[in-house]
């Protein structure tokens, strides 16, 4: 199988965004059994893992998104993070937060598609 962190088009993170990470932590270990890597950082992040895989994470709602309930965001690989955004804003979707770089992972957008749903798009640095 190939690696969904380079494959153009492949859903390759999922991201919980709540409002209260600590029960969120809590709450998915007791039930799933997730194990969990906390990385400093301006806003705490948590990472989720099954065994020594990292499959997803745990952040805060930022402030801009207070009142928003706690949901999870799919991100999905892409060629070239502005060039999606654009070419999404284009076709009708709404930009939530215009690309940007995450040091050490890569370059991402959060759209909202013409149907209401939420997405993340991701370009990998490489070597990620």
């Amino acid at each position: 199988m190939s690696n969904p962190f380079e494959t153009h088009s492949a859903f390759s993170w999922v991201e919980l965004r709540t409002s209260d990470p600590d029960k969120a932590k809590s709450f998915y270990a007791d039930v799933i059994g997730w194990n969990t890597d906390e990385m400093p950082g301006p806003a705490p992040y948590t990472i989720l893992k099954t065994g020594e895989d990292s499959v997803g994470g745990i952040v805060a709602l930022p402030e801009a998104a207070a009142g928003a309930p706690s949901h999870w965001c799919a991100y999905i690989t892409v060629d070239d993070v502005d060039a999606r955004t654009r070419k999404a804003e284009d076709a009708g979707a709404t930009v939530i937060a215009p690309p940007m770089d995450m040091p050490g992972v890569g370059r991402m957008s959060t759209i909202q598609d013409p149907t209401g749903a939420v997405v993340a798009l991701m370009t990998y640095s490489q070597g990620d």
